[in-house]
């Protein structure tokens, strides 16, 4: 399942919900999670806000493609991707990546193959808000190129 909400949300109600739902109990004996939040600081700035943008069904499309090359890549029996847009505040859930498989090997690896793409690839902007400092505050920026990876 692939959703895009710009509602806030608690991952573990939702990989509880969804594990439930699923009716695989027995099937599976990993379940490899990946939750991202919100960071206070980036580049070096106090960062009090974030807005996230994205490209309506073409973000979907994007991330429908990615759990797909995973699943013809591993061994995987299901997928919940949840990933946040709009207005975010730090320690605010932003994205969910979770990969439920027989054996945990295929479950790790898919789960970081999905987050990976979905970092780099996927169609999604975020705008900063920044301002710990009287000459910074009110200050916004676009995200250049995204952090992490390998």
């Amino acid at each position: 399942m692939i959703k895009i909400t710009g509602n806030a949300f608690d991952p573990w109600k939702e990989l509880a919900t969804f594990q439930c739902e699923m009716n695989r109990d027995g099937e599976f004996g990993a379940c490899a999670n990946f939750i991202g939040t919100m960071r206070d600081i980036n580049e070096g700035d106090s960062v009090n806000g974030m807005f996230l943008e994205h490209y309506p069904g073409m973000t979907e499309k994007h991330l429908a493609k990615i759990v797909d090359e995973a699943k013809a890549k591993w061994d995987v029996l299901e997928t919940l991707v949840i990933h946040r847009v709009g207005k975010l505040l730090p320690h605010d859930p932003i994205v969910l990546v979770a990969v439920w498989s027989a054996h945990r090997k295929d479950a790790f690896e898919a789960s970081r193959f999905i987050m990976e793409d979905l970092k780099s690839k996927a169609p999604f902007w975020k705008k900063e808000s920044i301002g710990a400092t009287e000459k910074q505050a009110g200050k916004t920026r676009w995200v250049a190129k995204n952090t992490g990876g390998y």
